[in-house]
């Protein structure tokens, strides 16, 4: 969902529903790689997308002609939306007193 189309108050709800998922995520983290979990929720998000697709479905034959719709829409949403993340995470590299936010999370060769 395209974020001009929500206002204030759907933006706040919408992004504190995402931040529900990204805990549970993080919780596997204490687990799990982080890569593993990041496949998991990947799977899980597109398992989800398939059956919003097949639920709004009334049959069928509607559901096969709007597989290649859906699957263009859902592409082109999660590249938009994994821009924008990459664009805003650039500032957890900013220096913090003497390490990056992120640094102890990167793998050393």
């Amino acid at each position: 969902m395209a974020d001009d189309q929500l206002n204030e108050q759907e933006s706040k709800e919408f992004y504190a529903m995402a931040d529900t998922f990204i805990d549970v995520a993080n919780g596997h983290c204490d687990k799990k790689e982080t890569n593993h979990v990041g496949s998991a929720m990947l799977f899980a998000t597109a398992r989800f997308s398939s059956f919003v697709v097949a639920s709004q479905s009334p049959d069928k034959d509607a559901y096969e002609a709007e597989i290649e719709n859906a699957t263009e829409f859902f592409s082109n949403e999660f590249k938009r939306m994994l821009t924008q993340n990459l664009e805003d995470y650039k500032t957890a590299f900013k220096a913090q007193e003497d390490e990056a936010r992120y640094e102890h999370l990167m793998k050393k060769d």
